[in-house]
């Protein structure tokens, strides 16, 4: 797929990878927009890129996914690509009960929910481009999940499936369907939870997850592990698939 002169809507571009993608895009010379839930964030962002736009939007409301369409779609006409990049990442004890998941934001319709639904309002204007696709941002933790978090794992391998079979319904289709799968990335993601579990390593930077997907992205790499995420997609044979989790999960 080309790389420049699209009109692109990232989802969470605020912070992160979504900024990282949106200061790449810009580079690329594409039209970008972001969104998100902290204006203050989507002004920072817009500071240190001036030519963005924004527009503030909790893409786990469904109504404010519809005026998201409406508002882009009426305002930038020519957009042909959708970055579901929007997410949280929770610690979860189960052991805790109901209270445990109704805290903090609901992480099945931010990560997954609204990517479905935004996908949804997008394809049939996508279908009628030269050129579109819609980029869902997954996780290594979608092939091996990390037990502490078991939400945010199972989402993001249901992202991994719906990517699979949007593919195949749009193939033939102007629509390209690409997934990012990063690894352990520098982000405000887990809000602190790395800290608190005594994790040191922090990950990679936003920035090389953002030039690796354009480099993947303009070779139509469908399919996209980023450094250590290629380990993780590749214990895929069920024996592979224990050893892994058992390693991660001691």
């Amino acid at each position: 797929m080309k790389i420049s002169n699209n009109t692109i809507l990232i989802t969470g571009g605020g912070t992160g990878i979504g900024f990282s993608l949106a200061e790449e895009f810009i580079k690329a010379g594409n039209d970008v927009i972001i969104c998100g839930r902290r204006e203050e964030k989507l002004r920072e962002a817009k500071s240190k890129l001036p030519t963005l736009h924004t527009i503030v939007c909790d893409v786990s409301s469904p109504k404010e996914q519809e005026s998201l369409y409406e508002w882009t779609t009426s305002n930038f006409p020519a957009i042909n690509v959708l970055v579901n990049n929007a997410g949280i990442q929770r610690m979860i004890d189960f052991k805790k009960g109901i209270a445990e998941i109704e805290q903090d934001g609901n992480e099945v319709e931010i990560n997954l929910t609204a990517a479905i639904r935004l996908a949804a309002y997008f394809v049939p204007a996508f279908m009628a481009r030269k050129e579109a696709a819609i980029i869902n941002v997954s996780s290594g933790l979608g092939f091996v999940p990390i037990a502490l978090m078991p939400v945010y794992c199972a989402t993001k391998a249901a992202l991994h499936s719906f990517s699979i079979s949007l593919r195949h319904q749009l193939k033939g289709t102007a629509v390209k369907v690409f997934e990012l799968i990063p690894p352990t990335v520098d982000t405000d993601l887990d809000n602190g939870a790395r800290a608190k579990r005594g994790q040191t390593y922090r990950g990679i930077q936003p920035i090389e997850v953002a030039q690796s997907a354009i480099a993947a992205i303009s070779k139509d790499e469908f399919e996209h592990g980023v450094g250590q995420a290629q380990n993780l997609i590749a214990s895929g044979t069920p024996g592979g698939f224990y050893d892994q989790f058992n390693r991660m999960n001691h």
